[in-house]
């Protein structure tokens, strides 16, 4: 079922006038993981966690994704539960796949030893901590939401006096998502995202962001600094969607003319798997779930 038309008047990119005469070929297709979390660990049951089973998982996912004409497969964070000697096993996986592999940090990733903190972006592949790419018409952001936490930077790093002092502030407030496993946005950052919305508001592009946190709807695994956030992707008409993992239920919401999908976690369960292709239209985004994702259009 198609979700609810946005707002605003859609801006259509040169490039889709073929798609919107047909509307039955994508212009491209991308694929989608969320929190692989992989350990070389006992399983937890009772938290439906199965860290062992994730290699087999996105393996499956992979054999999915060589089977179709893909531009990426991002895989919104996670990727290791912990040590830094499990990201050798499960990065490995990667080695297989025939696309473009986008990985960035969650929470989990940084569950390492003091001296491979800063080494953490490297090893999933990043050009930089955050940075845009852009296909047909479309904007792609990738987002670090470790950037101010209580685990990401090194220590002494002065962003961790500012994720305790955001931590604190939100506890005093009694807020759901005042949580030390959730992050937020440095100033540095936050800039840098407002600059490449105004840049693809003006170019007529849409953008797609990619962050390990969900923003809405309200929920404990949010970011802290959600509603900054929120007030920013609603003052940019660019902004169709928002996709990312960390709450491994799944989630979705529509704010104003933005998409958030919030993608299940391919930890849980011992054997049932979960991720997605996602077909990009001029009009919409077509999600295929598979195992225990489920499938949405997501018009603009």
């Amino acid at each position: 079922m198609k979700s609810p038309s946005n707002c605003h008047t859609p801006v259509i990119h040169p490039a889709y006038a073929v798609a919107i005469m047909t509307d039955t070929t994508p212009l491209f297709s991308f694929g989608i993981v969320a929190d692989p979390q992989y350990a070389d660990i006992a399983p937890r049951p009772e938290a439906d966690r199965f860290y062992a089973e994730s290699p087999r998982k996105l393996d499956a996912a992979i054999e999915v994704f060589n089977a179709h004409n893909l531009e990426f497969v991002v895989t919104l964070g996670d990727i290791i539960d912990r040590g830094w000697e499990n990201f050798d096993a499960i990065l490995a996986c990667y080695d297989r796949l025939k696309h473009r592999s986008v990985l960035l940090p969650g929470n989990h990733d940084f569950a390492v030893a003091p001296e491979y903190l800063d080494k953490v972006h490297a090893r999933l592949g990043m050009p930089a901590q955050w940075y845009d790419f852009a296909i047909g018409g479309v904007r792609f952001i990738v987002l670090d939401g470790n950037d101010v936490s209580t685990f990401a930077p090194p220590p002494g790093d002065p962003r961790r006096e500012l994720a305790a002092q955001r931590l604190a502030t939100l506890k005093q407030a009694g807020a759901s998502n005042a949580q030390d496993w959730n992050g937020s946005f440095g100033p540095a950052q936050f800039a840098w995202l407002h600059d490449r919305l105004v840049a693809a508001d003006a170019a007529g592009e849409r953008a797609v962001l990619f962050c390990h946190y969900p923003l809405y709807p309200e929920n404990s695994q949010n970011m802290w600094d959600t509603p900054e956030t929120l007030d920013l992707l609603a003052a940019h008409p660019s902004a169709v969607a928002w996709f990312c993992g960390h709450n491994h239920v799944g989630n979705y919401g529509l704010r104003g003319g933005t998409h958030f999908v919030n993608f299940k976690g391919m930890v849980d369960t011992q054997d049932q798997n979960t991720f997605a292709i996602a077909d990009v239209y001029a009009d919409r985004i077509d999600i295929r779930g598979f195992g225990r994702e489920g499938s949405r259009t997501l018009t603009f």
